[in-house]
């Protein structure tokens, strides 16, 4: 006889502790658990289907974080993470500089500061560091929120790597702080390291896609 099932959707979700722990969304259909169509996720509540036509050019360009130390951060995001610095901007009537960094090959980075300045706003998925002056050297700055602590909120940016293994043994052997490591939780092949500011960033692999998307068929 049929009857319903059901099945929850498993999501990381920082904890306090360090540790991402799984939290679950339920719902409740046939007696079968399967992946959603194309359909059913552009029905998803709250979702507009078709981008409206006023938004045509828009482009999801950047995310700002600040930081303590420019030098130290421009290190881990260059040498480790493999990012290129695009820009900087300083504005020294108010004492703060911003710098982006992106995926991209430095011999692109354009000669001319205004040029440069241009082409980097018109990329998507740029870093923006933030800079307040003094902050390196000040003794009494306790750096800033990350959002994984109470009052929770933000959560983290991710890189997607070709192999989530390889990169994870090279962070452990650059001495990079994991939140999660591979092997570690329900969720397996994805981990959590953190930037000089406690920021927390995931790795993860695109060829692990099935896993996720199926997580709701295992037995």
């Amino acid at each position: 006889m049929l009857h319903s099932v059901r099945a929850t959707i498993s999501l990381i979700k920082p904890s306090v502790l360090g540790t991402p722990k799984v939290v679950s969304r339920s719902f409740t259909q046939g007696s079968r658990v399967r992946a959603m169509s194309r359909q059913e996720l552009f029905s998803t509540p709250g979702v507009t289907s078709t981008p409206p036509p006023e938004t045509k050019g828009y482009v999801f360009q950047q995310t700002m974080y600040r930081i303590k130390d420019p030098k130290v951060s421009l290190d881990f995001y260059t040498r480790v993470m493999g990012l290129t610095l695009l820009t900087k901007l300083d504005f020294n009537d108010m004492k703060f500089s911003l710098y982006f960094l992106g995926v991209a090959d430095p011999e692109e980075v354009p000669e001319d500061p205004v040029e440069r300045g241009e082409w980097m706003f018109k990329r998507p998925a740029c870093l923006e560091l933030t800079h307040n002056w003094g902050t390196e050297s000040d003794p009494d700055f306790k750096g800033y929120h990350n959002g994984n602590e109470e009052p929770k909120g933000y959560g983290h940016i991710g890189f997607s790597v070709p192999s989530v293994a390889e990169a994870c043994a090279r962070f452990e052997k650059l001495g990079v702080p994991f939140k999660k490591k591979p092997d570690a939780g329900s969720m397996k092949n994805i981990a959590f390291i953190t930037d000089p500011d406690g920021y927390w960033i995931e790795i993860l692999e695109a060829g692990n896609t099935r896993d996720f998307v199926n997580w709701n068929q295992k037995s």
